[in-house]
């Protein structure tokens, strides 16, 4: 299992250049809708990717929680399903792509979070410079991935 981090707008790069992903997963974060109702428009994957999940979650630290009306629990509970997602990629050994906006937060969070509960090396997303995995999506998935595999 390889596993790649990109940006929304390296991946729409890409998606030009190739007519399907081949044994790819893709992991799609994006925005949910602002203060104003402005939407966040997620990347098309049409045909490209064998396996999709797409899920509009914020950018945000535990601090700010509070701002959004969220707390550690009601932040990003499309987690579970997640889980199950990366478990059927990693089970038929397929590439995962972790895309987000800028391809160092969300993405790279998601990335680590993988990496760390499959390989036990998710600290080498944390070292590398070009990233800030976002410490709320890389544990919730890091726990879910556990607990659905303690389940399972």
């Amino acid at each position: 299992m390889n596993i790649e981090i990109y940006s929304k707008k390296a991946i729409e790069e890409l998606l030009k250049k190739v007519k399907k992903l081949k044994n790819t997963a893709v992991i799609s974060f994006y925005d949910p809708p602002n203060a104003k109702g402005e939407r966040a428009t997620p990347v098309d994957y049409s045909g490209k990717a064998d396996m999709l999940f797409q899920v509009a979650v914020n950018d945000i630290d535990i601090e700010v929680l509070p701002e959004y009306d969220l707390t550690f629990e009601t932040y990003f509970t499309e987690v579970d399903e997640l889980a199950e997602f990366i478990d059927e990629a990693y089970n038929k050994n397929m590439d995962i792509i972790c895309q987000c906006e800028y391809g160092q937060s969300r993405s790279a969070a998601c990335a680590a979070a993988i990496l760390e509960y499959y390989n036990k090396n998710g600290i080498s997303i944390f070292a590398d410079y070009r990233y800030y995995p976002n410490q709320m999506i890389f544990n919730k998935v890091l726990d879910a991935l556990k607990k659905y595999n303690k389940i399972k």
